[in-house]
């Protein structure tokens, strides 16, 4: 009996000291393996916006079915919650749309009608991100520009904007400048002969001032805003006119009408001329945001653009008096930098802090694209100089170089440093 006993003690014993052993050795092994936490990681708010674009441009997220409902998992497991869907660019809609119909005869983007066999997968994005616990607000990507041989254009030539030498042409040193701005200067030539490529010197601009032009985009947006059980709707830095366009019948007559019969000044860069018409596109917001707020009162009109003098001087964006002027309720601000000095730069320009604090007020981070690459460790610093400032959060351009092998750090090595700077789930800012 007592042998018994002492044999059942012994094996307690061992089993105490194997678990012991096994308790340590995972502790090392977590140790060893988990990176330690950074600095950023700490948040001073339960509230934030933690948002991404997700594009069809350099990306096949969208085109199965697999992709787009691992991306919104692996979003809301890394506690982001907001995204940002493209629903139009190069004049084709990436859901079901029957105003896309009548003026196109196309209901979506063929490409995505072909891969999806004619899906709404606007639709499934919402079920799935809801379900996540994440938050949509479709975006109108590239606002008002459109491909010159796209249907759109070739139907509604008349909707197009010119210089005053009557060229429609997106011109390609409006891009070369745009990029110096935007860029890191190490990538301008390769990136601006992609852009050439691919979009800048085939593209031709719809008149933001032409009443047909808006209408349509105003029913696109309003066709969205009642379809779906959208949080927002966001426009970005193309929704406006580049500053040498205007020369167009429709905009003409419009300003001789106000101007005693005048004609525009030949100077595209003159400051009435230039007010003139970014007073315009600001009108056609306020009508944009009251009739969404008519529909739906609880919907976000969010504007995602670059640094003020910027979008001003290039795109006639005067988005420093939209927000003042309660058209807007949030903001996110492109700063696409590489180096921290010139991001943190941009955050401490005028107009900056003179909006900021009246709406949540975001920045718009680069994670990459597909010749700019961005290391994970200046993406934790920038998103650490946000959160230092206090702004309400950030967004992250795009999707597809967030985490993927396209970046310079593994797939493993940044979700795990995406998890360390959102350690937790949080809430969005409300929009006053």
């Amino acid at each position: 009996m007592t042998n018994k006993i002492n044999h059942k003690l012994k094996q307690l014993k061992i089993c105490l000291v194997v678990g012991v052993a096994i308790a340590i050795l995972s502790i090392a092994l977590s140790t060893i393996l988990t990176p330690p936490t950074p600095v950023n990681a700490k948040i001073t708010t339960e509230k934030e916006v933690r948002g991404v674009w997700i594009t069809n441009v350099s990306s096949s997220v969208l085109f199965t079915p697999w992709a787009i409902n691992r991306a919104l998992r692996q979003l809301s497991q890394l506690n982001f919650n907001t995204v940002y869907p493209v629903t139009w660019n190069r004049g084709n809609t990436f859901y079901p749309s029957k105003v896309a119909k009548k003026v196109t005869g196309k209901s979506q983007d063929s490409t995505l009608a072909l891969f999806r066999l004619g899906r709404d997968v606007l639709k499934e994005i919402f079920k799935q991100s809801h379900r996540q616990g994440l938050r949509v607000i479709p975006w109108f990507e590239y606002g008002f520009m459109a491909p010159v041989n796209s249907v759109l254009v070739k139907r509604h030539p008349h909707w197009v904007t010119t210089s005053i030498d009557k060229n429609s042409n997106f011109s390609e040193s409006i891009f070369e400048l745009e990029l110096k701005d935007l860029l890191p200067e190490s990538d301008e030539k390769s990136l601006l002969n992609q852009l050439q490529q691919s979009l800048s010197i085939n593209n031709v601009w719809l008149n933001p001032i032409n009443p047909q032009v808006q209408n349509f985009i105003l029913e696109l947006i309003l066709e969205v805003v009642q379809k779906y059980d959208v949080d927002g709707i966001q426009v970005d830095d193309r929704f406006g006119m580049p500053v040498q366009f205007g020369y167009d019948p429709v905009t003409v007559q419009l300003y001789r009408q106000q101007h005693q019969g005048k004609n525009p000044p030949e100077d595209f860069t003159n400051p009435e001329w230039m007010q003139w018409r970014a007073n315009q596109i600001t009108a056609f917001l306020e009508r944009l945001y009251k009739s969404i707020k008519a529909v739906k009162p609880n919907c976000i009109v969010s504007v995602s653009s670059n640094p003020y003098d910027f979008s001003y001087n290039l795109y006639l964006q005067d988005w420093q008096t939209w927000i003042e002027r309660g058209f807007v309720d949030e903001f996110i601000l492109q700063v696409y930098r590489d180096g921290l000095s010139s991001f943190v730069e941009e955050l401490e320009q005028p107009p900056v802090k003179n909006t900021r604090n009246k709406i949540p007020f975001s920045i718009g981070i680069l994670a990459g694209t597909l010749k700019t690459t961005m290391r994970i460790e200046k993406i934790q610093e920038q998103v650490q100089a946000v959160r230092d400032r206090n702004f309400a959060g950030v967004s992250f351009f795009y999707w597809e170089t967030l985490w993927s092998y396209m970046t310079p750090d593994s797939p493993q090595e940044r979700r795990i440093r995406f998890k360390q700077m959102f350690p937790t789930s949080v809430s969005r800012p409300k929009e006053t």
